[in-house]
C-alpha cells in the first residue's frame, strides 16, 4: 500500500482552497461553453429544420399546380374550352391577396361513354352496346357517386353536368346499359364560368358524350377563417378544412363519398400564391403571346349575367391562354432563432417580398424574422381541347 504523502510540517498533502477555486472554475468553463456549443447547434438545427419543411411545402405544391395547368380543358369539347381556366386575381383578404386558379377537364379518366338515346322526362341516358365492358373500369364501383360532363357534339353549347348516385347505373356485362341522371344540377364545386345546364332539348343528347368532370380548384387560406372565403361551400371539418392560416387547398368535386365535393389541405406554411397568364389576348391573330400578367376579374370571368356576345368575347379570349405563371412563397411557421434582430441594409429574406401584383410587407418594422422560400414555375396548357376519345356518329 502506497504511504500517504507527507509535508515537511508532518500534515498530509491536499488541494489548497485556491487550487480547488481555480479547478473548479475551469471545469465550469467548460461545461457552459459545452452548452453554448449545444444550444447554438440546436438553433441551427431548429432553424434547418423549418426551411426544409417550408421547401418542401413548397415544391410539393409547385408540382402538383403545374401538373394540372398543363392539362387545363383537356377533353372539352371546342365550344367549351374557354371554361378550362378560370382566375380570381386577389382572392385572399390582404395584405397577402392571394390568387385562386379553377381548372376544368378530365384531368385523370379518359373516359368516353356514348349516348344512342336519350329519355328527358325520366333523364335516362341509353347507352350504345359494349359502352361498359369496353371501358377499363370497374362497374358500377367506379362510376357511382361521380359528377360527370354530358356533352353534344350534334348541338353547340349543350352541356349538362350530372352526378351519378348510387344505383343509378344498369348494364354491367348484362341488360341494356343506361344511366338514371337526378334532376337538377349535380351539387359540389361550380363550374369556371358558372357553366350549367344549358337545357337542350332531348334530342340533342342522342350520340352525346358521357365523361368526367373534374374540377380542381388552388386557393389559398391566408386566414384561417372560412367567413372570408363566401364562395367555397361547405368549409368545414367534415369536408377537409382545417381552419388554420396559411394552407394551400385544393377544392375539387372528385370525391366518391359525397356529391358536394373536398377540400383537401395539400401544403402548409404558404404565405402567398400568385397567377400570371400569357397569350395572344389581343386576338389580333398572329399567334404572338403578348406577355404574363395577372387575371383580369373584370374583363376575363364568365359571368351568368354576360350577353352572348360578352360571354363569346371572353370564352375567345381564355381559350387563348397559352402560359400559366406560378409563384409559390413559403414562410417557416416561427421566427429564426439564429438570426441576428438588428436589420441588415437590402437582406430582405426574413420580410414578405411583393410578387406580382401583391405588395410586399411595409410598415416600420416589415421583418418579422421568419425565412422565405419562392418558388417559381411557367406551365404550358398544352392539352386544351385535346381530344381524347371519338365525337364522331357512330
Amino acid at each position: 500500500m502506497k504511504p500517504i504523502r507527507q509535508t515537511k510540517t508532518g500534515r498530509a498533502a491536499g488541494f489548497t482552497l485556491i487550487e480547488f477555486l481555480l479547478g473548479s472554475t475551469l471545469l465550469l468553463i467548460i461545461i457552459i461553453g459545452t452548452l453554448s456549443l449545444y444550444g447554438r447547434s440546436n438553433k441551427v438545427s431548429v432553424d434547418q429544420t423549418q426551411f426544409s419543411e417550408v421547401q418542401h411545402d413548397v415544391r410539393s405544391a409547385m408540382y402538383l399546380i403545374s401538373r394540372d395547368a398543363r392539362m387545363a380543358g383537356v377533353g372539352l369539347l371546342p365550344d367549351i374550352t374557354g371554361y378550362g381556366i378560370e382566375g380570381v386575381n386577389a382572392y385572399s383578404p390582404a395584405p397577402e391577396t392571394a390568387d385562386s386558379l379553377k381548372l376544368m377537364g378530365n384531368f385523370d379518366d379518359p373516359l368516353a361513354l356514348h349516348i344512342e338515346s336519350y329519355q328527358g322526362s325520366a333523364a335516362t341516358a341509353f347507352l350504345f352496346d359494349y359502352e361498359l365492358e369496353n371501358a377499363p373500369y370497374d362497374c358500377p364501383d367506379f362510376y357511382e357517386n361521380r359528377t360527370v360532363l354530358v356533352m353534344s357534339p350534334s348541338c353547340p353549347g349543350c352541356y349538362s353536368f350530372r352526378f351519378i348516385a348510387e344505383n343509378m347505373l344498369s348494364g354491367c356485362g348484362s341488360g341494356t346499359a343506361h344511366v338514371n341522371f337526378p334532376p337538377g344540377q349535380a351539387p359540389g364545386i361550380n363550374p369556371p364560368g358558372g357553366l350549367s345546364d344549358t337545357n337542350c332539348e332531348p334530342d340533342c343528347w342522342d350520340n352525346g358524350i358521357i365523361t368526367m368532370a373534374q374540377i380542381k380548384y388552388y386557393w389559398l387560406d391566408t386566414t384561417g377563417n372560412a367567413a372570408d372565403y363566401p364562395n367555397i361551400g361547405n368549409l368545414d371539418a367534415g369536408h377537409g378544412y382545417l381552419g388554420i392560416p396559411n394552407v394551400l387547398y385544393l377544392s375539387t368535386n372528385e370525391d366518391t363519398d359525397q356529391a358536394e365535393g373536398i377540400h383537401m389541405p395539400l401544403a402548409m406554411n404558404i404565405e402567398n400564391l400568385q397567377f400570371e397568364y400569357n397569350g395572344d389576348f389581343d386576338m389580333d391573330g398572329n399567334g404572338q403571346l403578348d406577355g404574363f400578367q395577372p387575371w383580369d376579374n373584370a374583363n376575363w370571368t364568365i359571368l351568368a349575367t354576360d350577353d352572348d356576345a360578352t360571354r363569346q368575347t371572353k370564352k375567345e379570349r381564355l381559350s387563348r391562354i397559352s402560359q400559366i405563371r406560378v409563384q409559390v412563397l413559403g414562410r417557416t411557421a416561427r421566427p429564426f432563432l439564429t438570426v441576428n434582430k438588428t436589420p441588415i441594409a437590402d437582406v430582405q429574406v426574413y420580410r414578405r417580398p411583393a410578387i406580382s401584383d401583391s405588395p410586399g410587407a411595409t410598415g416600420p418594422t416589415p421583418d418579422d424574422w421568419r425565412r422565405r422560400f419562392l418558388l417559381e414555375s411557367t406551365a404550358t396548357v398544352r392539352n386544351n381541347a385535346l381530344v381524347i376519345y371519338n365525337t364522331g356518329a357512330r
